[in-house]
């Protein structure tokens, strides 16, 4: 509770008492007022205090929370507009990627009926594969007895039924076995037969043919007697202008008779035309010998070798080197075999139109 103030009376009785007393000490007067005061006073000063306290401290953190505020808007401000143009790539990203998506579905479409008219070509077409690949067999197989009737070539016969029984092997049907035995009986028929090295005949014929040109013939050789080696080998003695002459005009006397043996009939002297159409003659018999050679026919084979090997002895240097060997290449063809008796490889070729026509429904 509170003290009463006292009556006006008593405090103005005692102010002249006090106006007229001396001041007193600072230290006095505030313990007066202190003691003055009220309790309540002093809790409303500290209540005011402490009001003007948080009020200062909340006007601070108001200011702080302003300006962060600013600063956050100021971002999100920055950060709308970046979104915006994030927002504007995307969008003309997705036009693109939707241009490019309906090209890609046109392609697809397109793709999808391509495939279709494959698959449909596809199955038209493997109905008659197997038909084909037989047609295409017994066409080699036809190869195969041309080249042997017409040319005697073994190896290109061989090599044709040998891509036959290739192509039926890589059909893998158990219906096409005893086609292919037949083929491969044929193929060890071909197999045992004799090797002719036709291409080595025909180049020793084509050396031959080349070398006639440059064959010397006989009554181009000049024969030189014995004693004109025996002269130019002894020393000539010392001897004066009369001697040397008289051994001159004995030697030039010597020299216009000549005694020969032959021993064999002298032929006839040949003149330059006679000479061209005897080594064309010569030439014409080695291809007449190279046409029997290709077409497999020894007796005419033979023959003409003999009259080329008889034409060269009889007009030609036999024993020369080029002559000689032109003799020696004549005879051992002469003794080379060319006659090979070809065998029947029909059987494979009308087994392979009898599978055409009887199993071309039951191999689909």
């Amino acid at each position: 509770m509170t003290k009463q103030a006292p009556p006006a009376e008593q405090i103005n009785s005692a102010m002249p008492e006090t106006v007229g007393a001396p001041a007193a000490s600072s230290h006095n007067s505030v313990e007066n007022i202190i003691s003055r005061m009220s309790i309540m006073k002093m809790v409303l000063a500290v209540v005011l205090v402490v009001f003007l306290w948080q009020w200062f401290d909340t006007h601070l953190q108001i200011n702080n929370m302003q300006q962060e505020l600013a600063r956050r808007l100021a971002e999100m401000d920055g950060n709308n507009k970046a979104n915006q143009v994030l927002m504007t790539q995307v969008k003309e990203s997705m036009r693109e990627l939707s241009v490019k998506v309906g090209v890609l579905e046109a392609h697809s479409a397109e793709a999808q009926n391509q495939r279709a008219a494959l698959e449909s070509l596809y199955q038209d077409l493997s109905g008659s594969r197997d038909e084909t690949v037989l047609a295409e067999v017994e066409q080699m197989l036809l190869i195969a007895g041309q080249q042997l009737q017409l040319s005697a070539n073994v190896k290109a016969a061989l090599i044709a039924m040998q891509q036959a029984d290739d192509r039926l092997k890589r059909m893998d049907r158990a219906a096409l076995n005893g086609l292919r035995k037949a083929i491969s009986r044929d193929i060890d028929k071909l197999r045992t037969l004799p090797d002719v090295d036709v291409p080595g005949i025909n180049f020793r014929l084509d050396n031959l043919i080349a070398e006639v040109d440059t064959l010397p013939l006989v009554q181009d050789i000049a024969h030189v007697p014995q004693e004109k080696n025996v002269i130019m080998t002894t020393p000539v003695r010392e001897e004066g202008a009369w001697q040397r002459l008289m051994r001159e005009i004995w030697e030039d006397m010597k020299r216009l008779v000549r005694i020969e043996n032959m021993q064999k009939r002298e032929l006839p002297l040949l003149s330059p035309t006679q000479t061209f159409f005897l080594r064309e003659n010569l030439k014409l018999r080695l291809l007449s010998a190279r046409l029997g050679l290709l077409s497999r026919d020894q007796k005419s084979f033979r023959h003409d070798l003999q009259l080329a090997q008889e034409w060269i002895v009889r007009y030609f240097d036999a024993k020369s080197t080029s002559g000689a060997r032109a003799v020696t290449t004549l005879q051992k063809l002469r003794e080379s075999s060319i006659n090979i008796e070809m065998p029947d490889v029909s059987a494979s070729l009308e087994a392979a139109r009898n599978y055409r026509s009887s199993l071309g429904k039951g191999l689909r």
